[in-house]
């Protein structure tokens, strides 16, 4: 078999979003290799539709192969299953379906179906492409026979050439009257557990430094989550220094890592987790709870904790940020890491995989 076109498929794409800025880049990079590459979604945002074909549309033939970006639950998956053409997945993760579960009951239901969908694909897929060693793992528990290992193709300056100087003056006048600047970014969601990131600030503030403000970026994914955040913040008394700004503009995003004095995530589940490595980038100290995929990405580049209680996790940020010479010599770490991370390091290896994948399916048929 000649392969003449490797053709995407994406339940939702979003430019600016992880695994849209993902499919784009490896829309250039099949493109580079020689391969016919379109995209085909479910959805996608106003600025892309030129760029995109409905799903339904897909004709596939001969020398076709589809690659499937999944993440979530979507028609596609089942549309895909029947199609002819061999079959590539890229694989981002799926959240646990009982984290959502309290909060929002229906994508719950769509992260199980998410799951089965993805089980169902074992036997189609003749090779896998995970982000991380821990999503791996889950494919080959799941069934997949050939497996391998690559970052997302994500590149932490995208959309920003310079930082918003409304946030950026905002945030060194504060940081000039004697507050840090603690960020965590991700979207506002139970498994990325900001209530106990404000816990852990409240101590912080309590014990070792009450100017200190909290910044928590990223769109609101539950709602009941985000007005259970709401309320428990103002129960502490803490409605002027925590922020919840919501989804912001890549030049607000660099605002807010150009001022944060240390980043800190205490999330029960990732995949990989882009903004860890967005603020090794940027310079940031990188404290972090060592759950699912979280260690492997963070590595040696941040402190990565075995326990996530608020009175430890505040004894920690106040370890960072109170010392400049541990500040200093995670920002040197964190860099380096940051570098084995980079959009040219991960484009390297993923494309090394899927060129191997695909020489070995012309080989086998």
């Amino acid at each position: 078999m000649k392969i003449t076109s490797v053709d995407q498929f994406i339940p939702s794409l979003v430019r600016r979003d992880a695994i849209g800025s993902h499919s784009l880049a490896v829309q250039s990079l099949l493109i580079e290799m020689g391969y016919r590459s379109e995209l085909y979604v479910g959805n996608s945002g106003p600025d892309l539709a030129k760029m995109v074909r409905p799903y339904a549309s897909y004709k596939g033939g001969e020398g076709a192969v589809a690659l499937y970006q999944a993440s979530t639950g979507s028609p596609i998956s089942e549309f895909l299953a029947a199609r002819p053409e061999p079959l590539l997945l890229s694989y981002h993760n799926i959240t646990p379906s009982d984290m959502w579960e309290r909060w929002e009951p229906a994508v719950a239901q769509e992260l199980d179906m998410a799951r089965q969908q993805l089980a169902a694909l074992a036997g189609r897929c003749f090779h896998a492409i995970a982000d991380s060693s821990y999503n791996e793992a889950e494919l080959l528990e799941l069934g997949y026979h050939s497996t391998s290992v690559a970052g997302p193709l994500v590149d932490p300056m995208a959309g920003a050439s310079h930082a918003d100087p409304i946030i950026s003056d905002w945030l060194a006048s504060w940081r000039r009257r004697g507050g840090s600047v603690i960020l965590f970014v991700g979207r506002i969601a139970p498994n990325k557990a900001q209530h106990d990131l404000i816990k852990a600030f409240a101590l912080y503030r309590k014990h070792y430094e009450p100017t200190a403000r909290l910044c928590l970026v990223g769109s609101p994914a539950s709602p009941r989550y985000f007005e259970a955040l709401r309320s428990f913040v103002q129960r502490l008394g803490l409605d002027d220094v925590v922020d919840m700004p919501g989804g912001v503009s890549g030049e607000e995003l660099l605002a807010y890592y150009e001022h944060a004095d240390v980043f800190v995530c205490l999330s029960e589940h990732e995949g990989y987790c882009v903004p860890l490595v967005e603020a090794m980038y940027h310079d940031v100290p990188v404290i972090s709870y060592g759950s699912s995929a979280v260690g492997e990405t963070v590595g040696d580049g941040g402190l990565v904790l075995s326990f996530k209680d608020a009175p430890r996790v505040a004894a920690a940020i106040n370890r960072v940020i109170g010392d400049p010479v541990v500040s200093k010599e995670m920002v040197r770490l964190g860099r380096r890491r940051a570098q084995e991370l980079s959009l040219d390091a991960n484009r390297d290896r993923f494309k090394m995989q899927l060129k191997a994948a695909l020489e070995r399916l012309e080989g086998s048929v």
